[in-house]
């Protein structure tokens, strides 16, 4: 008997009765001769009032208290999925990460899993009892509930899956699967049968928002097969799995964007070695990500550092520079902010083994009179920044430059 892991986000369980439509995806594949393993987020909206309900009672709350009362909806949600699939005869329990347990880091708020015991799991199996699994939470060594960030149920999910060996881990969610780039934006967007882990990993990191990032990282480290369906049909979705199972790969899969960017230029930075280092250094050591970096060396002997943060890194990111150069750590002459951009990024593997994709890129965007404001690469992405108001007009451009509206 094979086994799957079958993942509902907050909008699959958002009420009680998507709670028995998704219960209902369970049972057909229950009655396909499938073991189950059940793995639910909190109701949509329910760990956002547990926040709020948390930063009212307390400014600067114990975060091992947070994760207590954070991690209580997922709890509500797998005791009313095992509640329904035995009403619909299906045997079930509900697991709390503690209970399985789930061992992790002692990072309250973001902690990692280091570990699942499977035995009290295996167990039940063995006695025809399906599992329905509180996803977002685990256990610290010192016996504390922990919980593992946004998307964590995306993780819990993947991470069951390459604990019991399952053949496929299914995320529900309220989209049918992952599209060649976002169907709000062009009519043209197609849905693939199949995309790799990195394919899937960069896009998930440029914007796209279908898997957390952290769950494709661990499907790829353990190949763990994700299948991105829809709740609400029975459709097959999006298969992310090893380059080897994709039989022809296009030169670009998909394009991904981001409103969530800002610039900044850092003016009038000496010229001379270890001044990258002594400027990056401090946003390093505030964990701020920066990306795109582009360096303008002036006659003068001075040079302009232009990059890019995330939006909500912004004010910290200059608090940071300004601290730095206060104390004397670098110097510099003035920053300068634009928080009107935007970043928009193709990829695929099939980057590899053709040359000229930047430059088709790049000839696309010009033909529409849309200037590129900094660049970054990796071997199977390439990114350009946008001013915010050509974002739509960038990618619908980019999809048509590819021919990402034909099927492979």
């Amino acid at each position: 008997m094979s086994r799957l892991v079958m993942k509902f986000g907050g909008t699959s369980v958002a009420d009680l009765d998507r709670i028995r439509s998704a219960a209902a995806h369970v049972k057909r594949e229950v009655d396909a001769g499938h073991e189950v393993a059940v793995v639910v987020s909190a109701m949509a909206g329910k760990t956002n009032e547990l926040v709020g309900w948390v930063r009212e009672t307390s400014r600067l709350y114990d975060a091992r208290e947070y994760d207590a009362v954070v991690g209580s909806g997922e709890n509500v949600t797998a005791g009313l999925m095992a509640l329904t699939l035995q009403e619909m005869g299906v045997p079930a329990r509900s697991w709390q990460g503690w209970q399985v347990p789930v061992h992790t880091s002692s990072a309250h708020g973001a902690a990692r899993i280091e570990r699942i015991d499977t035995e009290r799991l295996e167990a039940k199996f063995a006695e025809g009892m399906h599992a329905v699994i509180a996803g977002f939470q685990g256990i610290s060594s010192e016996g504390r509930i922990t919980t593992l960030g946004r998307g964590g149920s995306d993780t819990t999910a993947v991470a069951f899956a390459a604990a019991l060996g399952a053949e496929r881990c299914d995320i529900y969610t309220d989209v049918d699967g992952v599209y060649t780039t976002d169907p709000r934006i062009t009519r043209k967007a197609r849905k693939l049968g199949r995309i790799s882990y990195e394919e899937m990993l960069e896009l998930a990191s440029l914007g796209a928002k279908v898997l957390q990032t952290r769950s494709v990282e661990l499907a790829m480290r353990y190949k763990v097969r994700v299948q991105v369906r829809s709740s609400f049909g029975e459709e097959p979705g999006t298969l992310v799995c090893d380059e080897e199972e994709i039989v022809e790969n296009r030169v670009v899969s998909g394009i991904a964007h981001t409103r969530d960017e800002a610039q900044i230029t850092v003016a009038g930075v000496a010229d001379r070695p270890g001044m990258a280092a002594a400027l990056f250094g401090p946003l390093a050591a505030s964990n701020i990500n920066v990306d795109m970096i582009v360096q303008n060396v002036s006659a003068g002997g001075h040079t302009d550092m232009t990059f890019t943060v995330p939006h909500v890194d912004l004010a910290r990111a200059t608090d940071v520079l300004e601290k730095a150069r206060s104390n004397g750590d670098v110097a510099f002459d003035a920053l300068h902010v634009n928080e009107d951009v935007a970043k928009v990024s193709i990829v695929g593997i099939g980057m590899r083994s053709h040359a000229g994709v930047a430059h088709q890129m790049f000839q696309a965007l010009a033909a529409e009179n849309i200037n590129i404001k900094a660049i970054a690469t990796s071997e199977i992405k390439v990114s350009v920044l946008v001013d915010r108001k050509y974002l739509e007009l960038a990618v619908q451009a980019l999809h048509d430059a590819f021919g990402l509206e034909k099927a492979s």
